[in-house]
């Protein structure tokens, strides 16, 4: 816990992503990665092959965007760096491990932003879901987009806040929330499939809790009723090993990775 508070009072984030707990979630997602690490590695590892060969079949080398960065750990950085003049690394916090990370990468920017769309609703600076990607994703110069492991993940914090809110966001109530998830990720795909750039697509699809004996006993939909076509690659990843989450059940996550996404 001191370990995290540290992390927080030195990682540097927009006031509304501290208020509206963004950089919590980062620094609890960097604590889960690390006790979690030897669960997690098959899934980090099949999604860097993924985006591994995106790169490999690119044919526009000037620049990269990666939507949702985070920790790096999913991101095969090193081959972006190789085969492209520009990478831009794109999430609403950047972790101290990350910018650490890119500290030798001189062709590596920083970039942050909200992708959810929702931001500037929860703060009242808009009266609506406003779903987009930075310009940089749409330049001629872009190449490549990749959505790394972050569809399922943009609802999150927004329906959390609105489903446990008295009073409306914008148009949105409380019972809204449903519908409000699934606006924000169509919107990221819809936002997606409008770029020139090939985009490379890793997402998991929903979440499977079951006991030591193997029985299902919660099933839910991460993406809130969007479909998705077949994948180039599927697995499972181990969220929550026994003993994270409960000691008695795990909870299981279907992945999905498209090289060469579109809907």
């Amino acid at each position: 816990m001191l370990l995290d508070l540290l992390r927080s009072l030195a990682t540097p984030a927009p006031a509304a992503q501290r208020r509206l707990g963004y950089l919590r979630d980062s620094i609890w997602l960097e604590s889960r990665a690390r006790r979690c690490r030897a669960a997690w590695a098959p899934h980090l590892a099949a999604s860097r092959a993924v985006m591994s060969e995106a790169i490999r079949i690119c044919p526009r080398r000037d620049t990269a965007v990666v939507l949702g960065s985070g920790l790096l750990d999913d991101v095969p950085l090193a081959e972006l760096t190789k085969h492209f003049r520009r990478v831009v690394l794109v999430d609403a916090v950047h972790p101290l491990a990350t910018r650490r990370a890119v500290r030798t990468c001189p062709n590596v920017e920083l970039l942050t932003e909200d992708l959810s769309g929702a931001m500037a609703l929860l703060t009242g600076e808009a009266a609506d879901l406003d779903p987009r990607l930075p310009p940089v994703c749409a330049e001629p110069e872009t190449g490549l987009v990749i959505s790394a492991n972050l569809l399922s993940q943009l609802p999150i914090r927004p329906v959390a806040r609105l489903e446990g809110s008295r009073r409306p966001l914008g148009s949105w109530t409380r019972a809204d929330g449903d519908a409000f998830g699934r606006r924000i990720v169509a919107g990221h795909l819809d936002a997606l499939a409008a770029l020139p750039a090939r985009i490379c697509l890793v997402t998991d699809l929903d979440e499977v809790e079951v006991d030591r004996e193997g029985r299902e006993h919660a099933r839910h939909d991460l993406l809130y009723g969007v479909s998705l076509p077949k994948p180039d690659r599927s697995w499972l990843w181990e969220l929550a090993p026994f003993g994270e989450a409960a000691r008695g059940r795990r909870l299981l996550h279907r992945v999905a990775g498209f090289s060469d996404w579109r809907p």
